[in-house]
């Protein structure tokens, strides 16, 4: 009998660390709530692609990916969703966006104390921030890789 194959949404979440502050979002989308710069890998993109095209969309901050946070798999009856949540850091100091357009409303560095004040997404963004700051194993950038690259 053959299997049929998996649909698979794929998002990567990106956590961009600068000292003591983290770089979130305020959404369009999601009841305007603030979460960190993320979204659906596209066509032909790896994780890192998407995580830095989001980012530089979402936050008007380009960054550089510096490794794998976290590789989580849902399935469901209908399919699966995969995030990777991948930690990075800003390549110049450029201040993120404060006029609002397609991608999201604006986008601002924090603390984890201006996080409580936030309106959030979800609680899982204090919990991320919580544990990038307080030093969250980062796994190399090698963990996700092409197939057919180096070992």
């Amino acid at each position: 009998m053959a299997r049929e194959a998996i649909p698979t949404w794929c998002f990567a979440m990106a956590v961009v660390r600068l000292g003591r502050r983290v770089l979130l979002v305020r959404e369009r989308k999601h009841g305007q709530g603030w979460y960190l710069p993320a979204g659906r890998v596209e066509r032909g993109e790896t994780f890192y692609d998407a995580a830095v095209r989001e980012t530089r969309e979402e936050a008007g901050v380009a960054i550089a990916v510096e490794g794998v946070l976290r590789v989580e798999h849902t399935p469901s009856s209908d399919g699966a969703r995969m995030r990777v949540f991948v930690l990075a850091r800003a390549v110049d100091d450029t201040p993120p966006k404060s006029v609002a357009d397609e991608h999201s409303l604006e986008a601002r560095w924090v603390t984890l104390d201006e996080v409580d004040a936030l309106p959030l997404r979800g609680v899982e963004v204090r919990e991320i921030v919580r544990a990038v700051l307080d030093g969250a194993f980062v796994a190399p950038r090698s963990l996700l890789a092409e197939e057919g690259a180096r070992w």
